[in-house]
């Protein structure tokens, strides 16, 4: 059975599109739209994304260079916390 999605994974899901609009994300990071505005704020307050403008088109967002920084800091987080190296790795309920 696959665990919940801590807010730390869920932020590195959004952060690895790149460059997406809201239905976009919400898809690829699987999250409902109330989800996805709370994200999105708080996501743009810290600079990790941004919001495009283009010509003629609905607002896409994209992640900034901050926001490829914590994206590669989390990878190595969620890396070294790997079910294989936790002790008792059997124990499902630590991840």
């Amino acid at each position: 059975m696959k665990h919940r999605r801590s807010n730390i994974e869920i932020i590195a899901d959004i952060l690895r599109l790149g460059q997406a609009g809201k239905t976009e994300i919400m898809y690829g990071a699987n999250m409902s739209y109330c989800q996805l505005q709370k994200y999105i704020d708080l996501l743009m307050e810290r600079g990790f994304i941004d919001r495009v403008h283009p010509e003629n088109a609905t607002a896409t967002y994209r992640t900034t260079e901050k926001g490829h920084t914590l994206l590669e800091l989390i990878e190595s987080v969620l890396a070294m916390l790997s079910p294989e190296d936790l002790p008792n790795s059997t124990d499902a309920s630590l991840v």
